[in-house]
């Protein structure tokens, strides 16, 4: 299922963990990536760029492939 702007997604721990962008920077994920419902504010090609919940927590670029849709 693809994302789109202005989808709420979460990230795939599974996918995340053991992907090629965890092996090139800081494997340790911080909890918000999963645990709670970012939103799809830009996408180019493979990747969109996610809002994560609401404190200040930087946008995050991810694969589309590494994230679900959420309700």
């Amino acid at each position: 299922m693809a994302v789109k702007k202005g989808d709420l997604v979460r990230a795939v721990r599974e996918k995340l963990e053991n992907s090629l962008e965890a092996q090139a920077s800081d494997p340790r994920f911080p909890p918000y990536l999963f645990e709670t419902k970012g939103e799809v504010v830009d996408a180019k090609g493979d990747y969109v760029l996610v809002k994560f919940g609401y404190v200040p927590t930087p946008n995050i670029w991810l694969r589309a492939d590494q994230l679900e849709k959420v309700g």
